[in-house]
């Protein structure tokens, strides 16, 4: 696989997801991007904006193992790990796995488990292993988590770890569709059988986990030149210098933009980062790993627009 071929796979891949995702391409993109570079997912938006349609989309363009959890307040950390049961006809313990054991993991309504259970992905995100009874079990360099939370209904949610936020690449803000996308997403829907429950009906998966590894292995050998990590690098230390955020991001995320960069640019068919790149991903990585300070919040400004203000005000290398 080269970088042509990398650019079609990524189109092919657009083109079976915008079957039934309808106008969000910028966040199709930031998906694919997450998906190249090993990062995980975090979806919000209020309810019926296609979030969860968007993960099982993905998941139906991928020839992988697809696996979905449905979040709730009473959900046990051995729900979403799996748990060893002993076996009388064999006098042993055998584990049955949960539905962490996949390789793209749908969390739906994710901050409507405690945090106890939240817990219970940060080894599988951070290290794609989880221990159960002091046994590790590998989950594969395909794993990858698409989370999605609804920020307006407060009651019976769990606010996420900042350790778990800052496992996830993006956090991507979905709103509604405009006028002519709702529209085309209702004459779609109206040409379907009312009972009609298979969202993903017509999508065909056109990449193997095989194929993956070769896409992240052309990726790994792309090189940033210094002055893109420089670039990067003030990005986010005007983060902990602002006087309008209480607390920056951490290496951590640069290390991410950096990553993301990288699988930007081969997606697009270079084997070179440009700064529009960096620029693309900035708010996305950075939007969970920042705290607006007490003058942002009194002046009523958002994240996104405390972080688009620092990104205008950081020279991009020419």
């Amino acid at each position: 696989m080269n970088l042509d071929d990398l650019a079609l796979r990524a189109d092919a891949l657009r083109g079976e997801i915008s079957k039934r995702v309808l106008g969000q391409h910028d966040l199709v993109d930031l998906v694919l991007t997450a998906l190249f570079s090993r990062g995980h997912v975090l979806l919000e938006g209020p309810p019926g904006t296609a979030k969860t349609l968007l993960a099982k989309s993905f998941a139906a363009a991928l020839d992988l193992d697809f696996g979905r959890i449905q979040f709730t307040p009473d959900l046990m950390p051995g729900d979403v790990l799996g748990t060893s049961i002993f076996n009388f006809q064999t006098s042993s313990f055998v584990l049955t796995k949960g539905p962490v054991f996949s390789q793209v993991l749908l969390a739906d309504e994710i901050n409507r488990a405690p945090p106890k259970t939240q817990a219970a992905l940060l080894q599988a995100m951070n290290e794609r292993v989880v221990s159960i009874d002091g046994t590790d079990h590998d989950l594969g360099a395909e794993f990858i988590v698409i989370a999605t939370q609804n920020p307006i209904e407060q009651q019976g949610t769990y606010p996420l770890p900042e350790a778990q936020l800052d496992r996830f690449l993006f956090k991507l803000m979905v709103d509604f569709p405009p006028e002519d996308v709702e529209m085309a997403i209702l004459m779609q829907h109206a040409a379907e059988p009312l009972d009609s429950r298979v969202e993903t009906d017509g999508i065909e998966p056109v990449l193997s986990a095989a194929e993956l590894a070769e896409a992240r292995a052309l990726i790994d050998a792309i090189r940033l030149d210094d002055d893109i990590l420089y670039y990067i690098l003030r990005l986010v230390r005007a983060t902990r210098e602002s006087v309008e955020i209480a607390y920056g991001a951490s290496t951590r995320a640069a290390d991410a933009i950096a990553s993301a960069t990288r699988a930007a640019a081969a997606l697009r068919g270079r084997d070179y980062a440009i700064p529009d790149d960096v620029k693309a991903l900035y708010v996305p990585a950075l939007h969970h790993r920042i705290l607006l300070g007490p003058t942002a919040e009194i002046e009523g400004r958002t994240t996104a627009q405390v972080l688009d203000n620092l990104l205008n005000q950081i020279e991009a290398p020419r």
